[in-house]
């Protein structure tokens, strides 16, 4: 959510026109994040999230658009996207796809309690059990393939205990993706990115997830690993708070119970989450592109995490 394209607010007045949105007001860029342009835009009718994709393309877009939509119809709480007179989700925006959503109430909780947490896990497992019959299919694009292509090109910037480390658990993961375990596992849309600044709440009530454009067809235990680790860890150290841990993970299984196979495959989820993200962070910090407002993320935090959950 950084801003690599430019959108005035002249520019914003037209391309408004074609939404039943009234006339804009004012646009805002938001600075967290590294993938996409985003901001915050006032209307006549209100206030919305507009999003300018910098990676997507056309055609990968629908399952996005579509997987929020319908989440929504399915009583999840995620933001909904508008579309224009014509009906069209996706429109073009200095020569890029674009979006409009509109915007949760509330605000990020970056200091969650064990309260916190249950509501984000009963709500994952809401999402799980809605996509259930999404028609549409999208592998997560920041899956095993990604990793083994992004690793050769963060190497170099390493030192050889991080490279080391990278190598290892890289193969550990290429190894239990072949498991007859992980053949086994419960599968379909995940959020797959729902950090603590991906939700918002006022004051202990869950006002909804946003940020889907990380979303994907995986297994549902690498989705929960993921919100565990940032979720249920200490950010300083990376160690896991367990009474967060654990009203995380209740909560979802009030509401979708884990199988067996996935409680083994857990351990091993934790740290393939830990992977993706330091991955990720490399990547960006190291290779990053250019952009007017961008706030790369430290590397080392997911580092930190993956150590510890190797232990």
């Amino acid at each position: 959510m950084a801003v690599f394209t430019s959108v005035s607010l002249a520019e914003l007045s037209t391309w408004i026109m074609q939404f039943p949105l009234g006339q804009a007001h004012a646009i805002k860029g938001i600075a967290s994040g590294i993938e996409n342009t985003n901001f915050f835009v006032s209307t006549d009718n209100g206030e919305y999230v507009l999003t300018i994709f910098e990676n997507l393309s056309f055609e990968q877009l629908p399952f996005y658009l579509h997987l929020m939509d319908h989440l929504a119809h399915h009583g999840v709480l995620v933001p909904a996207p508008v579309a224009n007179k014509n009906g069209q989700l996706i429109t073009e925006l200095k020569h890029k796809p674009a979006a409009i959503v509109s915007k949760l109430e509330g605000e990020s909780q970056l200091h969650p309690t064990p309260l916190h947490c249950a509501e984000v896990g009963g709500m994952l497992a809401r999402m799980h059990l809605a996509g259930l019959d999404y028609p549409l299919h999208q592998e997560n694009l920041r899956g095993l393939s990604w990793w083994k292509q992004t690793q050769p090109r963060v190497m170099p910037f390493l030192d050889p205990d991080k490279q080391q480390l990278l190598d290892s658990e890289l193969k550990v993961q290429e190894q239990f993706a072949l498991s007859a375990l992980y053949q086994q596992l419960p599968r379909g849309p995940i959020h797959a990115d729902l950090f603590r600044n991906n939700v918002m709440f006022a004051g202990n009530r869950l006002t909804g997830f946003f940020d889907f454009y990380f979303a994907g067809c995986d297994t549902f235990i690498f989705d929960l690993a993921v919100t565990c680790n940032d979720w249920c860890v200490n950010l300083s150290t990376g160690e896991p708070d367990s009474a967060r841990t654990l009203a995380l993970i209740d909560a979802y299984q009030t509401v979708r119970r884990l199988t067996a196979e996935e409680q083994s495959a857990l351990p091993t989820m934790l740290r393939a989450a830990a992977l993706r993200f330091w991955l990720s962070r490399l990547f960006d910090f190291y290779l990053p592109r250019e952009a007017h407002v961008l706030t790369p993320h430290d590397p080392t935090h997911f580092e930190r995490i993956l150590r510890e959950r190797r232990q």
